[in-house]
Order: structure tokens, then sequence, then C-alpha cells
């Protein structure tokens, strides 16, 4: 029991559409926020933190192994280290559990954990054939080799490569991950109608627990705009939940993956975003010793693979791994990468044919009731920052069982190539 985890508190930046509010702030400067905030909140000495682990999917380039960058920043002693995960979108997962596993084999005690993106600064790429010929400027040292070097340039080679589109699609099974949210809705009937009734509800849910969520959320003070000599407004809340969402309006919306005979929107999918998490996490000894009430403990989790094509499917072979069953659960967060997806988790799951032919067991995994199910919006109102939403799925599951005097959450996710993450967490 002493070695069990428990996470301590936790703090979130607000999760903002790409291109909008965060835009101008890095995935290292989003993290360094969070991170403060954290430290302010619990009161928690930074030189007692045995590691800093966050995950994050678009590293940027200036900022190599984020998670020391952001630790550095944020005050943490230089003696402490720190480590970048990426396991895509359970990135964040990965974080929590990997400090689990550290408690296991004795090497800490005391975590920092969370993740963090900057989606609205993934690079614009050159191709390999562009890159060359600048490696050829270069290197020409004589006025004439620059002129010939620099006049074997097209039109072509300054068009980039979007590094979003590339980071989205799968390089193995050749889809890009709205691309599998349709073969989903394919395979399982799933009607246009129900996917946009889904993200409707995602939003009135989301809207209606906005008081809830600015528990976890950390204002965010933007410098001062020189061009107006005006402090911007302070950023408090996430800005991807529309209170005027109606089913006329995601009904106009054209299909974005499958032009002729899709189903999946950019309304009823996740929204691309900016955002991050971080959380205080520790030995149950640990936090007794320093006489901390945590939210809750991990008591379970599972990572599984799965065909990159119907990545989607992931939650329900790492629900599968677990040692719980899916009717334990009080409250479930499934991130909504797509409510087709999403929709299709919910199916599978009751389905006894595909228990058997895909998780090899007699009985389904049983329903995930809707009253559970993401009972503050999911990501289709929220956003998905790729790296730190299943750190923000684990702290917002745990902030509503202690409000609801609740047991157990279930918090799960798809993972882009194939894979999927199933994490379970008891209130104390």
């Amino acid at each position: 029991m002493n070695d069990r985890l428990v996470i301590v508190d936790g703090v979130r930046t607000p999760f903002c559409k790409m291109g909008s509010d965060l835009a101008p702030l890095g995935a290292d400067e989003l993290g360094r926020i969070a991170v403060n905030a954290l430290l302010t909140r619990t009161g928690i000495d930074p030189a007692i933190v045995d590691e800093v682990i966050f995950g994050c999917v678009g590293q940027p380039p200036d900022a190599a192994n984020i998670a020391r960058v952001i630790a550095l920043r944020a005050g943490i002693p230089k003696s402490v280290p720190a480590i970048t995960v990426h396991r895509n979108c359970a990135s964040g997962c990965e974080a929590i559990t990997q400090a689990q596993e550290k408690i296991l084999a004795g090497r800490g005690s005391v975590f920092i954990v969370g993740g963090t993106e900057s989606m609205s600064n993934y690079p614009l790429l050159f191709q390999q054939a562009t890159a060359e010929k600048f490696s050829r400027l270069s290197r020409a040292k004589t006025f004439g080799q620059k002129l010939k070097a620099f006049a074997a340039f097209r039109p072509k080679d300054f068009q980039p490569r979007i590094g979003l589109q590339l980071g989205l699609t799968d390089p193995i099974c050749g889809l890009n991950m709205g691309e599998t949210a349709e073969v989903l809705a394919r395979e399982f009937g799933i009607t246009r109608q129900e996917q946009d009734e889904f993200a409707l509800r995602s939003h009135q849910r989301a809207i209606a627990a906005r008081e809830k969520l600015a528990e976890e959320i950390c204002p965010i003070f933007p410098n001062l705009n020189f061009a107006t000599r005006n402090p911007q407004s302070t950023i408090v809340a996430d800005n991807g939940p529309r209170e005027n969402q109606t089913l006329e309006a995601l009904a106009k919306l054209k299909p974005v993956f499958d032009r002729k005979t899709g189903s999946v929107t950019a309304g009823n999918s996740s929204q691309i975003t900016d955002g991050a998490v971080a959380l205080l996490v520790m030995s149950e000894k640990r936090a007794a010793e320093l006489n901390f009430k945590p939210l809750g403990v991990l008591t379970g989790y599972a990572y599984a693979g799965c065909d990159p094509s119907r990545m989607g499917l992931g939650p329900l072979f790492a629900i599968a791994k677990t040692n719980f069953q899916i009717a334990d659960a009080d409250l479930i967060e499934i991130n909504e990468a797509f409510a087709a997806q999403t929709l299709a988790v919910m199916r599978g799951a009751q389905s006894e044919k595909f228990a058997r032919e895909f998780l090899r067991r007699e009985n389904p995994l049983g329903e995930i009731s809707i009253e559970k199910l993401n009972v503050n919006g999911g990501a289709i109102a929220l956003g998905h920052p790729v790296g730190a939403t299943g750190a923000r799925l684990a702290l917002t599951s745990l902030k509503e069982l202690q409000r609801r005097n609740a047991k157990r959450a279930l918090v799960t996710l798809c993972v882009g190539g194939g894979q999927g993450a199933a994490l379970w967490l008891e209130r104390i």
C-alpha cells in the first residue's frame, strides 16, 4: 500500500483552440505556467521533488527534452532530473504511470508529472530535396558557387509540408486520424445524426460545468501588447465550448475526411488545441509523511495495441487488460477524439462478437452509461492538446469523484498508431 501512487493535486492552463488565445505561447511556456501554478497551489518544496515527467507529442526544436526546460524555468532545482515521454494521445497518462513504476522500483517518491502541447506552433517543414539545396547553398564559398546553388531553387521548393498534418497521419496504415474514425463509423453503423447529437451533448455539458472546470484552471496573464500599450485580457477559461451550439449548425458542416460519403466533420471531432496540465503525485507513504490529503490513488492501468486503421478502438483493448470491470466505475472519461470513435467504443464494449473475436473473452466488457460518461464535456468541446489530455482526464475525473463523494473512475483514450490506455483512479 505504501508504494501506491496518489495524486495530491493538479492544475491546468485554459485549453484554447489552435491559433487563438494561447498561440503566442510555446509548449515550454505553457508547461512552465502550469508547474508554477501547481507549486503555488500545493506549497510543495521544489527541492523534495525527485523527478519531473512531462508528456509532449510535438516537441519544439528549440526546447529539446521539454520536461527539463519546463522544470528549470519553473524553479525546480537543477539537481532534479526531468524526462519527456511520448505515447501520442496518452502521453499525459504515460507520465503518471511512469511515476508509479519509478516508485515501485524505489527510484523516487515525489514527482511532478503532466503534459503540454502547443499545436499552434507545430512547424512547417521543407521537403528533403529543398533542404539539400539549402545545404549546398550554405557550403558555397565563391559568388559563382552561391549563384549556381541559388539558381537550383524552384517555386515548389518553398511549398512547405505541414507538420501537424504529417503528425496526424499514420505512416503504417496511411490513414489520417479522421479517416480512421470514418472506418469505425461505417463498421459500427454510426450515423451522422448520432455523431452530431454526441457533439452537442459535449458542448452542453462543458458549458454547464464551467464553474467546476474553473477549479482546475490557473489564469494566464499575457504580456503587454506593445502595439496598443494595453495589457491583453487575462485568459481564465477554455474557449472551445460553444454556448449557442445547435444540431442545425452541426448538420450544416461538410464531412472533412470523406467528402462524398463521410460523416466525420470538424463539429463532431475533437478540437486542435493548446494547453498544459501539471500534477503533483507521490507514494502514499510520502504523502502521509508530508500531511497531504490526496485527491485519489492510481489502482490499476494498462496499455494495449490494436490495428492502426482502427486506432479508435484502443480503449477496449486496454480496459480488457485491467483488473476491473466497466461496471466498477462511478465515472468514465473517454477522450473524445471523434464522436464516431467514442460511440464505436461504447458499442464495442457491449458486443459479444467483438469480445470473442478481438478480446478473446466470452463476455463483453459491459455498458458504458451516457450518464457516467464525460459528465463535464469532452474533447469535442474542451479540446485535445495531445500531450496533455491524459493528465487532464485524470484531474477532471478525480475532482468530480470528490464532488459526488463517489469511489472509482475509469480514464481511457485511443492512441494514434493503434494503441489504447486505461487508468483506474479511486478517491481516498
